[in-house]
C-alpha cells in the first residue's frame, strides 16, 4: 500500500453552518471516495477560517501566529493536496480568505495540487474562480486543477440534484485532484508517424520513405 496522503480542507465560510462548508464537505467526500476506490490511503483535516479569524488579525498586526493559526499553516505546508473554498463577495474571494493567504508562508503551497471551490447567491459570480482565485494560487506556485467547483444558492434548492449538475462538477474536480495526488497513469498511444504504425513493426524507415 502506498504512503498515506494528507488532504487539507480550508473553508472560509462565515456562518455556522454555511454553504461554503457544505460545499467543502461534499468535495472532500468525493475525493475520499475516489481515493478509496483506487486503493490509496489518505487522511483529511478540515479547518474553518472563522475559527482563527482573530488569530489572522493578530498576525497581521504583530507578525506572529498564535498556536491555532500556526497549526493550520503548518498542516497546509505539509499537505499532499489542498481543497480551498470561499464565499464570493463583491466579485472576488472574501477578505478573510485573502487575509489568511497573506499570513501563509510564501513557499507553503509550492507544487501543491489545489482544488478551488466557491459559493455565492447567484451564478453570475461563477467566473470568480478563474479570474480571482486561480491567479492567486498560481502566484503562490500552487497547481490548481482544471475544474473549479462553484455553487450558487439554486444548486442547493429543491430538485437541484435531480439533474445533479453540482455533483457532476464536484466529481470531476475530485477526480482531477486525485489524479494529481496519486499520479494519473499515462495512457500509451502509438506515434502516428512511427514506421511501425505504417509497416506493422516489420519495416524500416527506408521502407517508409520508399
Amino acid at each position: 500500500m502506498s504512503d498515506v496522503k494528507k488532504i487539507i480542507v480550508v473553508s472560509a465560510g462565515l456562518s455556522d453552518p454555511s454553504s461554503t462548508r457544505l460545499l467543502a464537505d461534499r468535495i472532500l467526500q468525493a475525493v475520499s471516495r475516489d481515493m478509496s476506490a483506487r486503493g490509496d490511503e489518505h487522511e483529511a483535516r478540515v479547518f474553518e477560517l472563522r475559527d482563527v479569524a482573530h488569530d489572522i488579525t493578530n498576525h497581521l498586526l504583530t507578525g506572529f501566529s498564535p498556536a491555532p493559526l500556526a497549526e493550520l499553516n503548518a498542516e497546509v505546508a505539509k499537505a499532499d493536496a489542498l481543497i480551498a473554498v470561499t464565499p464570493i463577495f463583491s466579485t472576488s474571494y472574501s477578505g478573510l480568505f485573502k487575509s489568511w493567504v497573506d499570513v501563509l508562508d510564501r513557499d507553503a503551497l509550492e507544487g501543491t495540487p489545489v482544488l478551488l471551490g466557491a459559493t455565492a447567491g447567484t451564478p453570475r459570480h461563477s467566473l470568480a474562480i478563474d479570474y480571482a482565485m486561480r491567479p492567486l494560487f498560481t502566484y503562490l506556485h500552487a497547481e490548481p486543477v482544471s475544474t473549479g467547483v462553484f455553487a450558487a444558492s439554486d444548486d442547493w434548492g429543491d430538485g437541484a440534484d435531480s439533474v445533479a449538475p453540482l455533483q457532476q462538477r464536484v466529481d470531476r474536480g475530485a477526480r482531477e485532484l486525485v489524479d494529481r495526488i496519486v499520479g494519473a497513469q499515462t495512457v500509451s498511444r502509438a506515434d502516428p508517424y512511427a514506421p511501425e504504425t505504417y509497416l506493422g513493426g516489420g519495416g524500416s524507415f527506408a521502407d517508409l520513405l520508399a
